[in-house]
């Protein structure tokens, strides 16, 4: 039954493929905004075969992070990669660096000297796992650090927008991090895609039909290239017969820089980082 219904979506995605290619070339007034944060990037060249067949662009939030292969997501292996997405006409923006997970807030106090510090957790780099201590201002670096990379890897400079890990934010962060520059972008909650659940829970098939009949004209897309812990990959299995089945349903595709809500952001603030020819080697 499970195959049948793949095959179904396989069957979907060929039949209206044509269709929506062609249509992809009208004015984008319905559009939605799909994104993809970094991943073990398994799955990366297929989704670039699909977004490039289905003419889509997106926006990607990059942070450094462990590969199946390959020396990190914004490695010299991976370099090729990002300089062909960057070709196509898709948006990059941070990540954080070390994939740095926001805990909690510690207030200004005298235990912080004064300043406002943040509880924060990588999940990537040499302090991966640890309970850490950081100020605006490191956070700002780890910020500015992955999109300096993002700038060396694909040539454009990025947009001054940024994701955090597992969409975990405070107020106060997210003022920390405006102040230098970043607004964050979260997502709609019918853009959340699913492609972290378990997919004994949540197979794809399941997925597809949430994403298909819950997603409107304006929402923020959210899935990643490869997650580690999914066993049944949602991308691209999902991705193709989502992407057609939004088509058909009058829907069109755009990169945050046509975003309303950041537009006026982006315009007025335009990135001016000092690139780096060489990685930094924060792994070692």
């Amino acid at each position: 039954m499970r195959l049948a219904i793949e095959l179904g979506q396989v069957g979907l995605a060929s039949s209206l493929c044509l269709g929506a290619m062609t249509a992809s070339a009208a004015p984008c007034d319905k559009p939605v905004y799909l994104t993809f944060d970094t991943g073990h990037m398994g799955v990366a060249p297929l989704i670039a075969e699909v977004l490039q067949r289905q003419e889509v662009k997106v926006t990607f939030f990059a942070a450094h992070e462990k590969t199946q292969e390959g020396d990190g997501t914004l490695g010299q292996h991976w370099a090729p990669w990002w300089r062909a997405r960057a070709n196509e006409g898709h948006a990059f923006a941070s990540h954080t660096w070390d994939h740095a997970y926001w805990r909690a807030d510690l207030q200004g106090d005298a235990h912080t000297g004064g300043v406002q510090k943040f509880r924060i957790r990588p999940s990537s780099g040499a302090q991966a796992g640890q309970n850490l201590v950081w100020t605006a201002k490191a956070y700002c670096d780890n910020l500015n650090q992955a999109a300096r990379r993002l700038q060396v890897l694909t040539g454009q400079v990025p947009l001054p927008l940024f994701r955090a890990p597992g969409g975990k934010t405070s107020p106060r962060l997210i003022e920390a991090a405006r102040q230098c520059g970043y607004a964050h972008v979260g997502w709609a909650d019918a853009g959340f895609l699913g492609d972290e659940l378990p997919s004994n829970t949540y197979p794809n098939a399941q997925l597809l039909q949430k994403a298909l009949k819950t997603i409107r004209a304006g929402d923020v897309l959210m899935a990643h290239l490869g997650i580690w812990s999914r066993q049944d990959p949602w991308a691209p299995a999902v991705l193709e017969p989502l992407i057609v089945g939004l088509k058909a349903r009058g829907l069109c595709f755009a990169t945050l820089r046509e975003h309303p809500a950041y537009r006026d952001w982006i315009r007025q603030r335009p990135m001016t980082l000092q690139s780096a020819s060489v990685m930094p080697d924060s792994r070692q």
